[in-house]
């Protein structure tokens, strides 16, 4: 089935009630894109990157009168918000697609990811089955793998591994997969829960790796916590990542750029010791001891 999609140009303070004002009339999804191709900073914790100037994409049903869309855009909207092009778009298996260019990955000496449309060869490795989906997470990124090669060269027989800002909850499954007794991720998007899930009983670990909600995680303390989110969450989170650590334990942050640094060291100093930095591309992981 064919679908309907439309294009617009505006400045970022219209982005907003541009973005309200199509889903107000239909749109099945709205989509942001930066119009110049201007690098991405770090966003504010709980905010959408929004870019000087934006291109904003519009996806309805193919019956939709978009013609009155467009009158109402120019009678309701500032003149800086510009329709650029009214496509139709041939329905497509998106997922799928996008899997046909996602291929095995290898992280460190021993662990890999796989797509579920790739056959496994026989290997003493070890091999995560995931696929692309709607929660982040599945290896591509650099913060991911400096978290997977980390996890590949650490001891986590009988360990308990908490992964915070599980995501797909590919770090707790690998985690688990590596020898880890037991997994916890931890999300505070629901689709990350599912996802989390899901994976995890796809490579049957159903009764080892267990996603949680923040107001629904189990009171425990684990031997390894991994947090591959961002600095400005992680600063903020101090205390309650932090917690989730038990003496002695070890604690890994990924998602840090290189002015972002001694930041997060000097944010968790009073709990740890012992940091050290690995670097991939722009992206840094810090590792440290509980105190």
């Amino acid at each position: 089935m064919p679908w309907k999609q439309v294009t617009f140009n505006t400045p970022k303070q219209h982005v907003d009630p541009l973005e309200d004002h199509l889903l107000s009339m239909g749109a099945l999804s709205v989509t942001l894109m930066d119009a110049e191709d201007h690098p991405i900073l770090e966003p504010e914790l709980n905010t959408t990157p929004i870019w000087d100037n934006n291109l904003v994409t519009a996806l309805f049903e193919n019956d939709t009168n978009i013609d009155a869309i467009a009158i109402s855009i120019k009678a309701t909207m500032s003149e800086d918000v510009t329709i650029l092009k009214i496509e139709t778009v041939d329905d497509q298996e998106w997922e799928r697609a996008w899997m046909d260019n996602y291929h095995p990955m290898k992280f460190g000496d021993k662990l890999w990811i796989y797509p579920t449309n790739v056959d496994i060869p026989k290997t003493s490795d070890t091999i995560i089955r995931l696929d692309p989906g709607l929660a982040f997470g599945t290896g591509t990124h650099p913060t991911t793998a400096l978290c997977l090669e980390w996890l590949d060269q650490a001891d986590l027989k009988q360990k308990t591994v908490i992964d915070f800002g599980c995501g797909s909850g590919i770090l707790a499954i690998a985690a688990a997969l590596l020898g880890a007794k037991k997994s916890y991720g931890i999300d505070n998007d629901p689709q990350a829960i599912i996802a989390s899930d899901s994976n995890a009983e796809l490579n049957n670990l159903k009764e080892t790796v267990s996603a949680h909600l923040p107001e629904d995680t189990p009171q425990i303390q684990a031997d390894i916590v991994i947090a591959n989110i961002l600095s400005i969450p992680l600063i903020s989170l101090v205390e309650n990542i932090s917690s989730l650590c038990k003496t002695g334990g070890e604690l890994v942050m990924s998602g840090i750029l290189e002015g972002q640094i001694d930041d997060v060291i000097e944010s968790y100093s009073p709990y740890f010791a012992d940091f050290t930095t690995s670097q991939k591309g722009d992206w840094f992981r810090i590792s440290a001891l509980r105190k």
